[in-house]
């Protein structure tokens, strides 16, 4: 068996300084088989910790109590009932396939038990998953018997056995101890990070950090965990940089993530751990670049010192400035007097609504806009602008949707939420409330979700109503009943032939009723019943000339079957030199196979005749012969060696569809130096159903 070699890397987490305790292996493992007995599926466990390895504890676990379960409702049908058909079980395929191969592995152990064999089962290749409940059922003291299909055993001298065949599937670490893992023969072992205790039970946690067996690198320390081990560097990175898994100082590219406060004039460019901003235009001589990026002019004759020469005005100019001669001129705020002499100021908050509904201060040569909340004054139009909240502070207003208005803002919410009392943070709607679906309904942060009960399915047109599911009519409906599926508004029902079946307790199953041991027959008293699927046969044997009864079976026997020997007259010599020794008749009762894709081993015929590889000239060998069968010559028999004798095998090699009734003859002569010693002869009566089940 291939060994798995497990690479665990630890999981870890710190949250205030503390390190976080992950469950033990134990704790996990009992957690999945937990969740097995409620019923949950093992592939989708919710987790209960971040741990790789207590995720796979969870899931193995689960698995496992599972196959116990299952195997355990095998074990029980068998000895219940004695029938292990797979439409007994419930559950998928998978889970009745397991159930199934413990019940027939458990019929095979009572029907060694019931035969005073040995448990051990000697020389029965079964294997482990099927040699373990083979075992428990054949150690068990139970009064519960087990009857194959057909089983004609002939005596000693006859030489010839009729028996139903062995079938096969445990877990040999069902009841290991093993702390973490068990591997073949039952044997112990630990997870990577853990070594195994003297007690050859029990895993330890190993510790790198001692043992040498880290890789931390200079500048970082080793701290143990419980089944590995991490590396923590000794100090912080600063501002601008942020610490990557491997323990590396790297510099933030604030411009890259949006983090930067340069304007939308600037252009951001990354400095290690820092950034800066740079203007996105320049500005050619005579102009400035104001705050908000933009080129404005500059008023060389106030920023410098009497550039013009003396007796000259300076006149500012866009990009530039000239220089006239002094006349009597006012400047921008300022306007002549009457007499024409000297420059006053200008009031402009008298002569107009300047500032446009905002307030106003009148400076000398100048006025200033006093704005209200929500405005900014614009130097250059000497206006008051609405300043834009939602793009100035992104994120840091309103939790969803933020729109601006004149001198404020407004929050909105996306669809699912509402504007809380707070007007800027949003919470979830419960639209359940409004019963938005046919059947059930689930909130959800910002949404709703509609689902339905068990029996409907959601539709896939509005995702709101549940439509009825046709049970019968889904891909796997043929395998739901038995015979017969009826669909209902939510669930559906099964139904059985009319007569000779009746409905199991699941509900989907039919069973064939046994008229003959439930005395509902019409058989006569020299008649004896025999039970068939769906129906009875009411039989009567009797032995030809020159035989007498050597066996008759009772009429409770599932097999009605008679034995007859032969009986010569002393002057007989016809009847003495005949080689026809025995001749025995029995019944079956077969389905008509739905699936018909391989021949169909209905019956063994075993004798006490050594099957030897190269036979002697003088040794005794059989040979075997159908001598009557149906006109399709849909049987044979296959010679064979069990068990170091030689075994004769019936089979069904063509489909036959029921209902329908044979008389199958075989015949097994023995040969001895080319010469026919003796024959024996076994009469089938062949009763085939009209159904599968």
């Amino acid at each position: 068996m291939a060994r798995w070699t497990i690479i665990l890397w630890s999981l870890y987490g710190v949250l205030h300084g503390q390190e976080i305790q992950l469950p033990t292996i134990q704790k996990c493992c009992q957690d999945g088989r937990t969740r097995a007995q409620n019923g949950q599926v093992c592939t989708i466990l919710p987790l209960i910790s971040s741990s790789h390895i207590c995720m796979i504890a969870q899931e193995q676990c689960c698995a496992a109590a599972v196959r116990d379960r299952l195997c355990g409702n095998g074990i029980e049908m068998a000895k219940g009932q004695g029938a292990c058909e797979r439409p007994f079980f419930e559950g998928e395929p998978w889970e009745t396939k397991i159930s199934k191969m413990c019940c027939d592995c458990c019929m095979l152990g009572l029907m060694m038990a019931s035969q005073d064999s040995n448990c051990e089962l000697q020389g029965l290749l079964l294997g482990r998953p099927c040699a373990y409940p083979a075992k428990t059922c054949c150690g068990k003291n139970t009064t519960a018997e087990t009857k194959p299909s057909t089983n004609v055993t002939e005596k000693p001298e006859a030489r010839d056995t009729v028996t139903a065949m062995p079938l096969e599937g445990l877990d040999p670490c069902r009841d290991s101890n093993c702390s973490q893992l068990c591997v073949d023969d039952g044997l112990c072992a630990c997870l990577g990070g853990y070594q195994l205790q003297n007690d050859g039970v029990t895993c330890e946690d190993v510790n790198e950090c001692l043992n040498g067996g880290h890789n931390c690198v200079l500048g970082q320390v080793c701290i143990n965990t419980e089944g590995s081990f991490r590396c923590q560097r000794e100090t912080s990175c600063g501002t601008g940089y942020e610490l990557k898994d491997d323990n590396n100082c790297q510099d933030i590219n604030e411009c890259t993530l949006g983090t930067h406060n340069c304007g939308a004039e600037f252009v951001c460019t990354n400095t290690e751990g820092s950034f800066r901003c740079h203007p996105k235009e320049r500005c050619s001589s005579g102009f400035i670049q104001d705050a908000v990026g933009s080129c404005i002019d500059v008023n060389e004759c106030v920023a410098h010192t009497s550039p013009c020469l003396p007796g000259q005005t300076c006149i500012n100019t866009v990009g530039s400035y000239t220089c006239r001669r002094n006349i009597v001129t006012c400047g921008r705020g300022y306007h002549l007097t009457e007499d024409g002499t000297r420059c006053e100021d200008v009031d402009e908050c008298r002569t107009g609504n300047v500032c446009v509904n905002h307030g106003c201060i009148n400076l000398i040569g100048f006025y200033r806009c006093e704005c209200r909340t929500g405005f900014i004054f614009n130097s250059i139009t000497k206006l008051c602008d609405d300043i834009n909240e939602c793009r100035h502070y992104p994120g840091r207003l309103c939790t969803h949707k933020c729109e601006n208005t004149e001198g404020s803002y407004k929050c909105s919410c996306t669809l699912g939420f509402k504007l809380s009392q707070d007007n800027r943070n949003c919470e979830d709607v419960n639209e359940c409330e409004a019963n938005p679906c046919s059947q059930e309904c689930a909130n959800v942060y910002g949404s709703y979700q509609c689902y339905c009960r068990r029996g409907y399915q959601l539709s896939d047109i509005d995702g709101i109503t549940c439509d009825d599911i046709d049970e019968c009519a889904l891909p796997t409906g043929g395998n739901v009943c038995s015979y017969r599926c009826s669909n209902t508004p939510g669930s559906f029902y099964c139904t059985c032939p009319p007569t000779g079946y009746t409905l199991a307790h699941n509900g989907r199953t039919c069973l064939d009723i046994d008229e003959c041991a439930a005395g509902r027959h019409t058989c006569s008293v020299s008649e004896s019943c025999f039970n068939v699927q769906g129906g009875f046969r009411c039989l009567s044997f009797s032995c030809p000339q020159n035989f007498r009864v050597a066996a008759q079976g009772s009429k409770q026997d599932a097999s009605v079957n008679l034995r007859c020997s032969k009986a010569c007259q002393a002057y007989d010599i016809n009847c003495n030199r005949d080689t026809s020794h025995l001749i025995t008749y029995t019944s079956i009762s077969l389905p008509t196979f739905r699936d018909f894709s391989k021949p169909e081993e209905i019956i063994f015929l075993q004798t006490v005749t050594a099957a030897n590889p190269a036979p002697l000239p003088e040794a005794t060998s059989v040979f075997f012969d159908i001598l009557a069968a149906d006109e399709q010559f849909s049987f044979d028999v296959e010679k064979r060696s069990h068990k170091g004798m030689i075994t004769g095998v019936v089979r069904q090699v063509k489909p036959i569809t029921g209902p329908r009734d044979f008389e199958l003859k075989v015949a097994m002569n023995y040969v001895k130096s080319g010469v026919i010693s003796h024959s024996n002869a076994v009469i089938i009566h062949v009763f085939i159903s009209e159904f599968w089940f």
